[in-house]
């Protein structure tokens, strides 16, 4: 091959290449909440898949001391966001999500195992609902100095039972306590309501009941699935999540 010929190829190959990779690019940013007693690493395989797809992927670090300082948080990623987001909550990140997704740059909601709550509630008043025949509820120590945690003998066969022993161990003492300010704080915006939304239900939770979530998820008008998960589905179902969050992107 002379050396145009090669040119022309090498220019063909990197137009190919540029052009691959913006079709690739997507025009949502996901932005993504955890819960409580844990951060945001617990979402990095999610985070790989979603950037590997081509979404530009926020991972927010909630305190969860109080509620209103996890949405203003909440609210500055979605502030740094390139494009229109789809805001996805775990756990009592669904109540983060809920209140700041009103926000006009957010187009969408996902639920992840997560509290889904109506104006007026709280994580505490939606963990007091019943659970069913064979579920079980967050094994929870009393508050001490204003914080919750769960009890870390339990953590991991109550958080994350299908996820490896030795990596729920080390979360059950590296937890991040919860607030009670966050706890028991009063929802006043539903983002859910106004957005469309989609909730990924687990049905081997037991820190949020399957039942519950059903529920939520149900009068929220939800488009829903469902997966045989624990709570931490983001760690043991990766892929199932990534898929999940590309779906609610509407």
């Amino acid at each position: 091959m002379n050396d145009r010929a090669s040119l022309l190829a090498f220019s063909a190959l990197a137009l190919t290449s540029t052009s691959s990779v913006a079709q690739q690019q997507k025009t949502t940013s996901v932005v993504l909440v955890h819960g409580a007693f844990v951060d945001g690493s617990g979402w990095q395989a999610v985070y790989d898949l979603l950037s590997n797809v081509g979404y530009e992927v926020l991972v927010v670090q909630n305190p969860t001391i109080t509620l209103e300082g996890d949405v203003a948080a909440t609210e500055a990623v979605i502030a740094a966001a390139k494009y229109p987001v789809t805001l996805v909550g775990h756990s009592y990140g669904g109540m983060v999500i809920t209140q700041a997704g009103t926000n006009p740059k957010v187009k969408s909601l996902a639920y992840v195992a997560a509290f889904a709550p109506d104006a007026g509630e709280s994580a505490a008043s939606l963990n007091e609902w019943p659970a069913e025949p064979g579920e079980a509820k967050a094994p929870l120590l009393p508050p001490q100095d204003g914080y919750l945690l769960v009890d870390p003998v339990k953590f991991p066969a109550s958080f994350a039972a299908d996820s490896p022993e030795a990596l729920t161990k080390f979360m059950a003492v590296a937890q991040v306590p919860w607030g009670l300010k966050a706890v028991e704080a009063k929802i006043t915006k539903v983002g859910w309501k106004a957005k469309p939304s989609s909730f990924l239900i687990a049905s081997q939770d037991r820190m949020i009941t399957p039942s519950s979530q059903r529920k939520m998820a149900q009068r929220s008008g939800a488009r829903t699935e469902e997966i045989k998960s624990s709570h931490a589905v983001m760690l043991s179902h990766p892929r199932e999540v990534a898929a999940f969050i590309e779906s609610a992107d509407r």
